[in-house]
């Protein structure tokens, strides 16, 4: 199979949670590294993407910091920050520094949907449409796709699944491997960890 580079996006501001939501503790770990270890178990390299302004947290050894240099563009400058970081990698499985409960076996389909057949993305489907998070994206074509997104002054993360050939997988397939829902689970506010 493929390099698979995973990238967790961790440049929000926590505006509604009212401090850095991603080192609040969950299950005896941090929310972050929650994110960390959950892809890190489909990924061969863990990029963690933050803002410029951003401490720097303890990270776990195979993660790897990267800056985003477009600070305020939102979660898409994010994800063009990782992506030019992932050089050796074909396939990236971006997810959410506030996303505690991924599964991996949801993670592993998205990826073999992809590395499998045809299309540039993949994403799970919900009533509401394609989910913006989690994806797996085909690297290249993707940071070429998000480059022309932000530079036409589109910054949210699902408007890279309206330009790329985008696989969803449908939700009596995923959720057969997550009946809880759990991987589209993010923690906006305090009480949310109670979720």
């Amino acid at each position: 199979m493929s390099a698979i580079a995973g990238i967790v996006l961790a440049g929000g501001g926590s505006i509604r949670f009212g401090s850095d939501k991603l080192l609040a503790p969950y299950h005896g770990s941090s929310l972050l590294h929650r994110a960390i270890e959950r892809v890190g178990e489909v990924s061969d390299d863990v990029i963690v993407v933050m803002s410029p302004a951003a401490a720097d947290p303890a990270m776990p050894p195979r993660a790897k910091v990267v800056r985003d240099a477009s600070e305020g563009e939102g979660p898409l400058a994010g994800l063009h920050a990782g992506l030019l970081a992932t050089v050796r990698s074909d396939l990236a499985v971006v997810v959410g520094g506030d996303m505690p409960d991924l599964q991996p076996p949801v993670l592993r389909a998205m990826v073999l949907a992809l590395h499998d057949g045809p299309g540039d993305a993949a994403a799970l489907a919900t009533t509401d449409g394609p989910s913006p998070l989690p994806i797996v994206l085909r690297t290249w074509p993707a940071a070429d796709a998000v480059h022309t997104l932000l530079h036409a002054g589109r910054r949210r993360l699902g408007d890279v699944l309206d330009v790329l050939d985008t696989v969803v997988i449908d939700e009596k397939t995923w959720t057969a491997m997550d009946p809880g829902r759990r991987s589209l689970f993010d923690v906006d506010e305090p009480g949310d960890l109670e979720r």
